[in-house]
């Protein structure tokens, strides 16, 4: 039984991670400050259902100011999920919580990594947001990266600082460069979870620009699956993985798929281009198939139908 640590334990990815490995029977410490980017009480729901868990421990705080020396005592894996997350807040005011939450707390962290005796992995959850409107589509890891939203740069510099605390300490780093990650627990300013919450509330969904916008959409399960894969697999160590769902979606084909699943016609409200939106996205999974033996098993039809359930459940 390993002791692992999952950061942003409380949040759409993370709190995925943490059930899937006490599933396992691994010992999970969770980290979390429930911060209020997004309604905390939705956290709090993800959290009840970790804290059934025996295997499971809860420890509420800012990852700046947390006792890194002794957490990491005989911490075997991180999965370093905690994040700012957002393209569209990241312009303006909002801006110092992404430089905080995303290159600081990742700094604070591998420091401590450095000196952690039993760390065998620290997986760092990274985006596609990074590339920014990518020339080559699909994209591969290696196409010089030019974020188009300040989100985008700070995960690219908590990215970079990662590969440097692996080059000069020997800190076992894997990066996974996550594409529009969907399914239950997803989080409110999400297209998926907004449209469906329009869809029951008899709203119109908006929708930036004209729709015809393409994403790779990763339900999370493929996800989790990959962070698994990338805490083990030998030769991940160093590098960076594209994390896709393997198909890339042009919106409004998506908005026709989501009408079949609720079963009535959704009526749309199209508002200007947002600022630091990437018009097409499409990874490049090659390597992670190669080297994670990673394959996407969760078609765009199945994964929006178990977030419809997810969503009608929670309003």
């Amino acid at each position: 039984m390993a002791k692992i640590i999952v950061t942003g334990a409380a949040g759409f990815i993370g709190s995925h991670v943490a059930e899937v490995l006490l599933k396992q029977g691994e010992e999970v410490i969770g980290i979390d400050e429930f911060n209020d980017y997004y309604d905390p009480i939705l956290k709090r729901k993800n959290i009840a259902l970790l804290n059934c868990w025996s295997n499971f421990k809860l420890i509420e705080g800012n990852i700046q100011f947390l006792d890194w020396q002794n957490l990491l005592q005989d911490v075997e894996i991180i999965y370093h999920q905690a994040a700012q997350a957002g393209v569209r807040a990241s312009w303006g005011d909002g801006f110092r919580a992404y430089t905080e939450r995303n290159i600081n707390s990742t700094q604070v962290l591998l420091e401590a990594a450095k000196d952690a005796k039993h760390l065998k992995r620290l997986v760092f959850a990274s985006t596609s947001s990074v590339y920014g409107d990518a020339e080559t589509l699909p994209t591969h890891e290696s196409i010089c990266p030019h974020p188009v939203s300040p989100y985008g740069i700070t995960k690219l510099a908590a990215e970079r600082l990662c590969g440097l605390y692996q080059k000069n300490f020997n800190v076992p780093v894997v990066a996974l460069r996550y594409f529009t990650v969907y399914g239950p627990r997803q989080r409110p300013d999400m297209a998926f979870h907004k449209f469906f919450k329009a869809v029951l509330q008899d709203e119109a969904i908006p929708i930036y620009g004209d729709g015809q916008q393409t994403r790779d959409f990763t339900f999370v399960s493929d996800v989790v699956a990959a962070n698994l894969a990338a805490a083990s697999a030998a030769e991940a160590v160093g590098k960076i993985f594209n994390i896709g769902g393997g198909s890339r979606v042009v919106l409004t084909e998506v908005l026709d798929t989501m009408a079949e699943i609720v079963g009535q016609p959704i009526k749309k409200n199209y508002i200007e281009k947002a600022m630091g939106d990437a018009r097409h996205t499409a990874a490049d999974i090659s390597q992670a198939q190669k080297v994670l033996g990673y394959q996407p098993q969760v078609s765009l039809r199945e994964g929006l139908a178990q977030e419809w359930q997810w969503v009608k459940g929670l309003y």
